[in-house]
């Protein structure tokens, strides 16, 4: 379709994603199925062609280059795993209800409201992984990653209710790491060299410890409310913080007394952050309606606001870093919105 069918506008301050296709087959009604506003991270981009989202009861795969989508796990029939890792009894897993998942080099990983940690492979038939990880009574998955140790391997990060954030080896899917806190964790992310790791939840206050031993290095001060989302600039030096205060700040690890910069949402929480893979943009999407991009180089002066009609189920850059998704969860409007990213050359560009 066209950008004449989007409900809501593009706000071209920045000029620097434009609206390409709304895809109207893939999460709908998916905002009906999940009852915490804070949870927002469903969708995720694999490639500019590719997006792994929530719809209903399963994880959907859409191709834009085909035009459409395929089921790749379906959540409401009992999930048995289909490996044998050592330690650890087989355990079947029904009507689950995912909180947010992610998808990266080949493998998905998702979460639920009661504790479950499902891992699945995406050129493999089945789940390869599927537990409840932890058994008390709120232990809900609030956080799910994929990300890389210092020596280069793959692992699994989870936080949840019951105060504690784990690590898990790919190939055996054992935990490998357990570190507890003072309060709810409700979203964490390791730094670019796999060395620190931002832990935010319900307090005020973000922790940075280190990501081997879980021991906190320094607290980051500043923010008024609980936390929500974060995420780390390629080069490792920039932490984004999103709180329920409505705002974003930017700290520079190398001075963490303050942060360097305050960056305000229009009416809500920021539930999610997500940096380009070359660092240039920085977005964050408020519970409902708004999504801002940032230009980095500007010092984050410059934005961009999205200004769209729905919840938001989440938002991924493509790696490539040229174009961005936005998964609306809305009964009447639930869909995917893709923003491409636009470039503007002179004749003489074009000449070299």
């Amino acid at each position: 379709m066209t950008s004449s069918s989007i409900q809501g506008s593009s706000n071209q301050l920045l000029c620097t994603f434009s609206i390409r296709s709304r895809i109207a087959v893939i999460v709908r009604a998916a905002g009906a199925s999940f009852p915490y506003g804070m949870l927002r991270n469903l969708l995720w981009s694999t490639s500019k062609h590719d997006v792994y989202l929530m719809q209903n009861h399963s994880v959907m795969h859409w191709s834009s280059l085909l035009r459409r989508g395929k089921e790749v796990l379906n959540v409401a029939r009992p999930l048995v795993p289909t490996m044998k890792y050592p330690g650890s009894e087989a355990q079947t897993l029904t009507r689950v209800q995912i909180s947010n998942m992610a998808v990266r080099d080949g493998l998905m990983a998702a979460g639920g409201f009661q504790g479950e940690l499902i891992c699945k492979y995406l050129n493999q038939p089945g789940v390869a992984f599927a537990k409840k990880i932890s058994n008390e009574e709120n232990a809900i998955t609030n956080a799910v990653d994929i990300c890389y140790g210092p020596t280069g391997s793959m692992r699994i990060m989870t936080a949840n209710n019951d105060q504690q954030v784990r690590f898990f080896d790919v190939n055996s899917f054992a935990c490998t790491n357990c570190y507890t806190f003072p309060w709810s964790v409700n979203n964490t992310s390791v730094s670019p060299d796999g060395k620190l790791l931002a832990v935010l939840g319900d307090s005020p206050e973000c922790l940075l410890a280190d990501a081997q031993s879980g021991k906190v290095v320094c607290d980051l001060k500043g923010h008024l409310d609980y936390s929500f989302a974060s995420a780390w600039h390629p080069d490792g030096r920039i932490l984004a913080t999103g709180n329920q205060d409505t705002t974003c700040r930017l700290w520079d690890i190398r001075n963490t007394s303050q942060s360097i910069a305050v960056l305000k949402g229009r009416m809500g929480a920021i539930r999610a952050i997500k940096f380009t893979s070359d660092g240039r943009f920085m977005a964050m999407a408020e519970p409902a309606d708004f999504v801002h991009i940032f230009d980095t180089q500007s010092d984050y002066d410059v934005c961009q606001e999205i200004d769209l009609f729905g919840e938001i189920a989440g938002i991924s850059f493509s790696p490539d870093t040229e174009a961005l998704f936005i998964g609306v969860a809305d009964r009447t409007y639930g869909s995917v919105l893709e923003f491409n990213r636009k470039r503007y050359r002179g004749y003489l560009d074009y000449a070299l």
